[in-house]
Order: C-alpha cells, then sequence, then structure tokens
C-alpha cells in the first residue's frame, strides 16, 4: 500500500498596491512617506507647498509591495503651477487602491471637492491625525471623534511622522486592505524618479530653507547635466527666477548666497548618492514661468 506524500504548503500570494497619500499643505505627507519608506526620497521643510510633484515611493516587504504616492498639498490655484500640482493630486486617486488621508491636528481639509472624491471613491480611507507631539491628548482624542463622526467608514489612527510614531501600525493597516496582485516594480526600486529629480529637489530644499517670502516660490531647478564618473559626479545645475532682483537675492552680495546654497546642496547630494560630487549653479530670469504653459511642459508639471 503506498501512501500519498503531505501536499507542499502553498506560498501565499504576492499583494501589492497603490496608496496615494492625501493632506493639506504642510501636514506632514513627505515626512509621512519618508518614515514609511525608511529612506529621503521627498525633500521635507517647514514651508508649505514644499512639494510640487507626485512622487512614488515604493516598499518592498515578505510578499507585498507598497507603491505609495506623496501627492502635493491640496490648494485653491492661483497659478498654472499649482493647477498641476492639483492634477497630480487628482490623478492619485484614480489608481489608489488605498487612502491615507492625513489631517494636521486641528486642521480641516481645505479642498471639499477632492476630500468628495475621496468619499465617493469606495476604497479603504485610513485617516491619520499626525503631529500628535505637539497635541495634549485630550486635544487629539477630540480630533479623532470629530473625524470619526465625519467618516465612519475610515480606520482613524493618531501618528507622529517626524518621530516615526505608530508607522508599523498603518503598515499594517494598509497590508490588510492590499490586493492580490504582482510587483508593479523590480525589488531594488524605491522610488520612479531618477538621479536628477532627485538632486534637482534637494537645491529647492535648500532655496525653501535659506531664502524668505515670495523667492522659494518662484524658482525651478532643472538639472542640465548630470556626468557620473568612478569617484565624482559632475553636476550643472539651472536655478529659473521670475524676476532680475529675485535672481541678485538668490546670487547675493559678492555672491556670497549662492556660494553658501551650492556649499549645502553639495553636501546633501554626496550623502545621498554615496560619492562626491562636483555642483555648478546658475541663475536664470523666466518671466511668469509659474503661468507659462510652454515652461510648465519644459520643468514636467504638463504633458
Amino acid at each position: 500500500m503506498t501512501t500519498r506524500p503531505d501536499a507542499a504548503p502553498q506560498p501565499a500570494p504576492m499583494r501589492a498596491g497603490y496608496v496615494s497619500i492625501i493632506g493639506n499643505p504642510n501636514a506632514g505627507k513627505s515626512t509621512l512617506l519618508n518614515a514609511l519608506i525608511g529612506e529621503t526620497l521627498s525633500i521635507t521643510t517647514p514651508k508649505a507647498q514644499t512639494t510640487r510633484h507626485r512622487i512614488l515611493g515604493i516598499l518592498n516587504g515578505e510578499g507585498y509591495q507598497i507603491v505609495f504616492s506623496d501627492t502635493p498639498g491640496m490648494v485653491h490655484p492661483h497659478y498654472k503651477l499649482q493647477e498641476s500640482m492639483l492634477e497630480a493630486v487628482e490623478d492619485s486617486l484614480s489608481d489608489a487602491d488605498v487612502f491615507l488621508l492625513i489631517s494636521d491636528r486641528g486642521e480641516e481639509f481645505k479642498n471639499t471637492e477632492i476630500i468628495e472624491k475621496v468619499k465617493a471613491g469606495g476604497k479603504p480611507v485610513i485617516l491619520l491625525v499626525n503631529k500628535i507631539d505637539l497635541s495634549e491628548q485630550n486635544e487629539v482624542v477630540q480630533k479623532l471623534q470629530q473625524l470619526q463622526a465625519a467618516w465612519p467608514e475610515a480606520e482613524l489612527l493618531p501618528v507622529s511622522a517626524l518621530h516615526k510614531f505608530n508607522i508599523e501600525t498603518v503598515i499594517d493597516k494598509i497590508l490588510a486592505h492590499l490586493p492580490e496582485h504582482p510587483a508593479y516594480y523590480p525589488e531594488d526600486e524605491l522610488s520612479d524618479r531618477n538621479m536628477r529629480f532627485f538632486v534637482s529637489e534637494i537645491i529647492r530644499e535648500k532655496l525653501l530653507l535659506y531664502y524668505q517670502k515670495e523667492i522659494p516660490y518662484s524658482v525651478e531647478v532643472v538639472v542640465e547635466a548630470y556626468e557620473e564618473k568612478p569617484h565624482i559626479d559632475h553636476i550643472r545645475a539651472l536655478i529659473f527666477v521670475e524676476k532680475e532682483s529675485q535672481k541678485g537675492i538668490i546670487i547675493g552680495p559678492a555672491g556670497a548666497a549662492i556660494k553658501r546654497l551650492g556649499t549645502e546642496a553639495r553636501r546633501r547630494i554626496e550623502q545621498f548618492t554615496g560619492k562626491k560630487a562636483f555642483l555648478e549653479i546658475q541663475v536664470k530670469v523666466l518671466q511668469n514661468w509659474r503661468n507659462s504653459e510652454n515652461a510648465l511642459k519644459r520643468f514636467g508639471y504638463m504633458a
């Protein structure tokens, strides 16, 4: 008499999906993405509207792949640039399998049209109350109660993206909703963006940190040349501004301001790439580029 061997255990099915991170400007979306991925992909500053593009961050684990979309803050647009930023948010609505809706403590969501689309989409919503390290416990509880009343179907969770509080719980909640699907990207990829993009973002981050008022919002950074060599990368970047006076402010007396900018950006680039870098920066005037369709297409904001 022969005995039938026990069937080999079948591996768990692969799960993969897109998770869109949506919220007001400066709610902590980019800080959250970086905490979830464990890498600094999105630039973060205290200024609103730091994120301009939709950036994908890819988290691979045992039997799963989560593709996060870091989106610009929901704004009411005043420039064509802001219209394209809002379109990036809209694009993330269509392919999301799960929404991470992030609220900065007591803030109301400013773009009700997008919020209503999220509600009507029928996809799982995980609602995060961020920056709880800056709030009293009773404030957090009150906010959670308000949001639960407005979003009865959503899962609610207090987090601190900056201090990585409850980040693992966020991932667990996402995995519970992730559909069975093959991985969308190779296992070793962290983002859909190339090195030129990340270098331009690093330079723009320094502009946001070091310059005041309108200056950071009037600039765009383009990496014109990126030459990789065995021990050092040679990079040439252009900073576009809208006015001649803005160019003078960025350069500074005797070039001191742009020298500081270049030094700090180069150090951050070297941390990011793990290699030495030679960085050359020039400043050019492109009038009213934020309202120019041709300029926005050139800078990758419009198709």
